[in-house]
């Protein structure tokens, strides 16, 4: 899959490998690869603070989903000299976010197998994190457990069950964790989620970036 950006030097283009899977060390925390097979990443951090805003939030703007405002704030603590600063700067402007607009903007996330994944409507983030473990194209058993697990969330929660794909390496451990969490109260999901959400955008920040993090999850 091939994506094409505004920088500073016009429009980039970046390919998309099929996503390997990932393995966790002994304390269970995520080690990322030092990149994805076949990317150099799109931006090199000391470029970042020199983006003008409008290509900043084109191209970070989909990190959260549906959330440009997340990026339009980060924009505003540059200089963001390193990776770890822009995801701590990212993460700053959710946790400052309204109790109220966390919530929306929990909301703003796809359900596995859900509409948007049937009309072809994910964003490009969604489609390619969704389809690492054929979330997005479900079938017979597996696809009416997933539709319960969505109706039960957006009952429950009024938002979907959002999971870091990437963490896992089989459908079985996606849901696992989705058959845990529903158990969760209002509070507990919600800091579950946002958590979930945050891992998310970490692995698309390190897709976009040509630099590891040094700081942990």
């Amino acid at each position: 899959m091939t994506v094409c950006l505004g920088g500073t030097q016009g429009i980039r283009q970046i390919t998309y490998p099929k996503m390997p899977r990932f393995r966790f060390g002994a304390a269970g925390r995520h080690a990322f690869p030092a990149k994805l097979p076949g990317m150099t990443g799109l931006y090199a951090i000391d470029e970042i603070s020199a983006l003008s805003e409008a290509v900043f939030i084109r191209a970070f703007g989909g990190i959260y989903e549906h959330s440009p405002w997340v990026a339009e704030a980060a924009y505003a603590r540059r200089p963001l000299e390193s990776l770890d600063a822009l995801e701590s700067a990212m993460r700053s402007v959710v946790a400052n976010a309204a109790a109220r607009k966390r919530v929306g903007f929990l909301s703003a996330h796809p359900e596995f197998s859900g509409t948007e994944a049937k009309r072809g409507t994910l964003t490009t983030h969604s489609r390619r994190e969704q389809s690492r473990l054929d979330l997005d194209a479900l079938t017979g058993d597996e696809l009416q457990r997933m539709l319960d697990i969505n109706r039960r969330f957006m009952e429950k929660f009024g938002f979907p069950g959002i999971v870091a794909v990437r963490l896992h390496d089989s459908i079985d451990g996606v849901f696992s964790e989705l058959d845990r969490r529903i158990e969760n109260d209002d509070v507990d999901e919600v800091r579950e989620a946002l958590e979930q959400v945050h891992q998310i955008a970490r692995f698309r920040l390190h897709d976009l970036i040509n630099e590891d993090f040094s700081a942990p999850a």
